[in-house]
């Protein structure tokens, strides 16, 4: 097992399978990750928030509407409630019965074989009852060295990196990000930069190797796109479909 950084550092491009091998699985699910697994991924990246009882479940909309057979936010309903909810047959027939899962699953069933990009999707307000139960996830299934945290809000990364000091973290933006999501580079320590990858190029590339930062980027279908930043240098290249991504990146 490797640590993320070391990883990272190794001068390969890494390949994640974004919310797991998505195009084939439904997104977030078990399948999705263990597809992303037997497809050779070297990771996996999925989103994590609150259930109303405050327990983490791995969902990327901020509702239940587009992926289960449910209604409503995630966050007005309770653990039990989602646990019901099948979030497979929406994508397709062969994955009914699947459930959301939680992040403590996650980590049972893929944290010592897959290095694990997490994406809190929590409000300014809803950190404070995140942050130290990730931690304590994190910490409880002794994972720390194979995870970075990422997140659009960079408020947000700041919160939580006294309760993790010690876990990566991975700046999420795009070009048209407002106004209020941007700080001070001395205001936020991170170690990654996790750019749409559309924004990187060979500039781009030299700015963040001068600045010290890993360069993730998401997300990537296109093998001509992948081997591009695959030459540019990137460390992690997010696709839905990470085996036919692996494929192409494989030496000839």
């Amino acid at each position: 097992m490797r640590a993320m950084r070391e990883a990272m550092s190794a001068g390969e491009t890494l390949v994640f399978g974004h919310r797991g091998a998505m195009a084939q699985a439904p997104m977030n699910t078990l399948a999705a990750f263990e597809r992303a697994r037997k497809q050779g991924a070297d990771g996996i990246e999925l989103d994590v928030q609150l259930s109303r009882d405050g327990q983490l479940v791995v969902v990327h909309d901020e509702t239940v509407d587009a992926t289960t057979d449910g209604r409503g936010r995630v966050a007005d309903l309770n653990l039990a409630e989602l646990k019901r909810l099948d979030a497979g047959a929406w994508f397709s027939k062969r994955f009914a019965g699947e459930r959301i899962p939680t992040l403590d699953e996650v980590f049972d069933g893929f944290g010592r074989a897959l290095l694990i990009n997490v994406e809190i999707k929590a409000s300014r307000a809803q950190v404070d009852r995140l942050d130290k139960r990730l931690a304590d996830c994190i910490q409880r299934h002794n994972i720390s060295e194979r995870i970075i945290v990422s997140c659009f809000d960079p408020f947000v990364l700041r919160r939580i990196r006294p309760v993790m000091p010690t876990v990566m973290q991975g700046y999420l933006y795009v070009p048209d990000m407002p106004a209020s999501h941007y700080l001070p580079l001395n205001e936020l320590r991170h170690e990654a930069r996790h750019p749409r990858h559309d924004m990187v190029d060979e500039g781009y590339m030299k700015w963040a190797r001068a600045h010290g930062y890993f360069v993730n980027v998401w997300t990537v279908n296109d093998v001509e796109r992948a081997l591009r930043l695959k030459r540019l240098g990137v460390n992690v290249i997010m696709t839905d479909e990470p085996g036919r991504i692996i494929s192409a990146l494989q030496p000839c």
